[in-house]
């Protein structure tokens, strides 16, 4: 039986890496006694995979994970969010769960895009829309970036899907970002370096991570997940 949650990450949390955040995971699932299956050999590790990388620094509503059990749950999959969310730090909790069927794709395969919010420090809506406008009529955003140790041109234009403003804070100007993942994934830090290097970012935080296919997409869910809102109540 493999099941997949979903949580956020939210708050000081932000600045843990994703080895001390698969450690958090691991001591949650012994609190509340989750029947985890483990590699074999002389070292043998929890199945647990986890989605597309965060970065460090950054929030998330919508990051996943994929855990295999040696035996079934004894009560109820949904009686698991309030159960996890208990036994992990402050800022991550569990938001929803559900059952993958046989032969269900790793989510590092299935996810297609990414949305986020970026937060621009100290810039307006009008300097805010000045990027949107570079970003979307740019015919080619090309970088160049290390990739196991030696230097990859890519063009960074075809990953976005879409741009706009979303608003302002007292902080400044907000974008929203829907940028796909594969074949490389790009992130919103260097998708406005590549217009403007010495840009600030605030707040980033991803909201959604999307499967496409067949011109319809959807969150990395099964149907039959217990579902709870995004919580933000816990963060600090």
């Amino acid at each position: 039986m493999r099941l997949r949650v979903r949580f956020v990450k939210l708050g000081k949390v932000r600045w843990t890496s994703h080895r001390d955040v698969a450690r958090m995971w691991e001591r949650a699932f012994r609190r509340v006694r989750l029947p985890v299956a483990y590699t074999g050999g002389f070292s043998p590790r929890p199945k647990v995979s986890f989605g597309l990388a965060l970065p460090t620094g950054c929030e998330s509503l919508a990051e996943y994970l994929d855990v295999e059990l040696a035996s079934d749950l004894d009560g109820p999959v949904e009686a698991l969010v309030p159960r996890l969310s208990a036994a992990l730090p402050t800022g991550v909790d569990a938001t929803a769960v559900g059952a993958l069927e046989a032969g269900a794709g790793s989510l590092q395969e299935l996810v297609t895009s990414c949305t986020w919010t970026v937060e621009l420090p100290g810039a307006g809506s009008g300097d805010a829309g000045r990027l949107v406008r570079e970003v979307l009529d740019a015919g080619a955003l090309v970088v160049t970036r290390e990739r196991k140790g030696r230097p990859v041109t890519d063009d960074l234009r075809p990953a976005v899907v879409s741009l706009t403003v979303a608003g302002t804070t007292p902080a400044g100007a907000v974008l929203e970002a829907e940028l796909e993942t594969q074949p490389r994934g790009v992130r919103p830090g260097e998708l406005l370096a590549a217009l403007e290097p010495s840009i600030e970012l605030g707040l980033v935080r991803r909201t959604h991570q999307w499967i496409e296919r067949d011109g319809a997409r959807w969150e990395p869910l099964p149907p039959q997940a217990t579902d709870a809102p995004h919580a933000e109540a816990r963060a600090s």
